[in-house]
């Protein structure tokens, strides 16, 4: 895309991509989602590098560069496609090469059209117009999330009419279409009946059926271009529901405390005096990432120690420290080779330095907030109750009375909510006692509760729901939830640990009959259209795991770990859409809450922005 869609444009090797046409410079032009897009995997050296000269916002004004193509990247919305036709008219840029993030739909292509034919310059300007099927955020090579904001009230809300979860899901289902496009692979859908789920996989199945009845079309091209090293994976849809606990809980290792506390955002971190990316590029992040956050401390010291041992030792060799040999010109060749060496070990002794740096000063923020919110308590009290089904009441009243902020609390006492099955009443108002006392808000409380009886209720009428209206699958899905929720969540935390989430997708892979999984549907996008959707079962060595309503760095940690010790090797990938930090997600728990009329004394801040 960044080299004008020429298709005679070669890969070269790291670095040399491009070199054709590299001195004809171009704007990059996108909106903001689509920044959001590009902003994880190219940095502004990046862009540069393939030629990109200014990158700026469809939204905001911009001069005219008449002597040099512009490359836009934006979402196909009706805003957009009229900007674009209004900057062709303009005359703003040489030439126009058009690239949408998903499909551009053909009201708008003649939208388009027409407005540019209004104007024959305009019309003239237009190089090409391309569907990219971009529309996702890829944080990493094995996480990716769909950028969609709240989604689980969306889903959720009880006003909420078919039109809006039809478009939500709609919209989920091509993300994961655009996902499917780019690894040029069409996988086998597994997911439980009923709920969300079921619908983004009706609605993907369809839409892939769709495309494939084109020839040639996105995944002919893949398999003819070798781009892609995957078998058929499956896909397993989940919705958030299925294992509610894993997000609200605090988590104790570095990434998910960066993420949770400090708000890491498309792998960048903003602290007050500070910015920093957190990506592949940064080798003590990935080799630390998922420690326990004392072993990260710990590793850093070490870094640290070794740097300055390092540093004492250059400057032995070049005479700058003390005890140093001082250049006498005797040994010419030896203090030569000495200093050339020194200056050779310079760039890469600095980078060390300015990523202890960087790690030093997230560790201390990180340390301010456990001192000052007690997370080491939340940590260690969530784990007791979800890890081996008990609680100390004392640390658990003393925690929610104590330190930490309105939302630890909250997930705290959610937590305890999901954790046991039938808590002792008198415990259970001691709690909401203690939430009152600390004038937390209690509507993500009350929501969770009326879950829990929502699907007792479901468990004794045993499937006598109506579906009706689309909102009804409330009880049989909370049914569903509840039991992932009070049985496979017992081991989170422990260093064996598997979610209920991570166990489902291992059976799922194997395709074996399982009493888990036997009634999860199979859509099979390539098999004739029947009543069993096809039965290809596996075994799978790739999954694509996709969370609807919110996913979290612990499932992420936890399907890695699945990953690692499968033998044989096994290839997985997770996405969401959005990746939600525990803070975020009783925000939209308690908003439902509202919605629902369990409001409770306190104030609830606005939840923050989608990753």
């Amino acid at each position: 895309m960044l080299h004008l869609n020429l298709q005679q444009q070669p890969h070269l090797p790291d670095g040399g991509e491009g070199q054709g046409d590299e001195e004809a410079y171009k704007i990059l032009v996108m909106d903001s989602h689509c920044v959001s897009i590009l902003s994880p995997v190219l940095r502004v050296n990046d862009l540069r590098r393939h030629g990109v000269t200014l990158h700026l916002g469809i939204d905001r004004p911009r001069q005219a560069v008449p002597d040099a193509p512009a490359v836009y990247l934006v979402r196909p919305t009706p805003a957009n496609t009229d900007r674009i036709a209004a900057d062709a008219a303009a005359g703003l840029y040489a030439s126009f090469h058009l690239n949408f993030s998903s499909s551009l739909p053909r009201p708008l292509l003649d939208r388009l059209a027409a407005a540019c034919a209004a104007s024959p310059a305009a019309a003239q300007r237009v190089a090409r117009v391309a569907d990219q099927y971009l529309d996702f955020v890829c944080l990493e090579e094995g996480l990716f999330s769909l950028a969609q904001p709240r989604a689980y009230v969306a889903l959720n809300d009880p006003a909420a009419t078919d039109a809006d979860i039809t478009a939500l899901v709609d919209a989920v289902a091509l993300g994961l279409f655009c996902v499917a496009a780019t690894l040029g692979v069409v996988p086998v859908i597994r997911c439980a009946r009923g709920g969300p789920a079921e619908m983004v996989a009706a609605a993907l199945d369809a839409r892939l059926r769709d495309h494939l009845l084109a020839k040639p079309n996105l995944f002919t091209e893949a398999a003819s271009a070798s781009i892609s090293s995957f078998q058929r994976p499956v896909l397993c849809l989940f919705d958030r529901n299925f294992e509610l606990s894993v997000g609200v809980q605090h988590d104790w290792s570095y990434r998910p405390l960066v993420h949770d506390v400090l708000g890491l955002k498309l792998n960048k971190l903003k602290l007050p005096a500070e910015k920093y990316e957190l990506d592949d590029s940064d080798k003590f992040w990935v080799a630390n990432s998922w420690s326990p956050f004392p072993k990260v401390a710990e590793e850093i010291e070490a870094q640290l120690a070794k740097y300055k041992q390092d540093v004492d030792e250059v400057n032995q060799r070049t005479g700058g420290g003390n005890g140093g040999v001082e250049f006498d010109g005797t040994d010419l060749i030896g203090n030569t080779k000495h200093l050339m060496n020194a200056v050779n070990s310079l760039p890469e002794l600095t980078e060390r330095k300015k990523i202890i740096d960087k790690h030093t000063n997230i560790a201390t923020a990180l340390l301010g907030h456990i001192k000052a919110r007690s997370l080491d308590g939340y940590c260690n009290c969530e784990n007791d109750m979800l890890v081996n089904g008990t609680v100390d009441r004392n640390t658990l009243l003393s925690l929610l009375r104590g330190k930490g902020t309105k939302e630890d609390k909250l997930r705290l006492a959610v937590t305890y909510l999901l954790s046991f099955e039938t808590p002792p009443s008198s415990e259970l108002e001691q709690v909401e006692a203690a939430l009152r006392e600390s004038e937390v808000d209690m509507s993500a409380f009350q929501y969770v509760k009326r879950i829990k009886a929502l699907s007792t209720r479901f468990t004794a009428a045993s499937g006598t729901a109506t579906k009706s209206n689309i909102v009804d699958w409330a009880e049989k899905l909370y049914g569903q939830s509840l039991s992932a929720v009070t049985a496979g969540v017992k081991n989170l935390l422990s260093d064996g640990r598997q979610l209920a989430l991570t166990r489902t997708v291992e059976v799922l892979m194997e395709g074996k009959p399982n009493p888990e999984v036997d009634d999860y549907l199979l859509f099979d996008p390539r098999a004739p259209r029947s009543g069993t959707g096809g039965q290809f079962k596996g075994p799978f060595r790739e999954a694509i795991v996709f969370m609807i309503g919110g996913g979290n760095y612990i499932e992420y940690r936890s399907l890695m770990d699945l990953e690692h010790r499968s033998q044989p090797s096994k290839h997985v990938i997770y996405g969401a859409t959005e990746v939600l930090s525990g803070a975020e997600f009783i925000h939209q728990l308690a908003e439902l809450g509202q919605k629902t009329g369990l409001g409770g004394g306190g104030s609830n801040p606005p939840s923050g922005p989608a990753q």
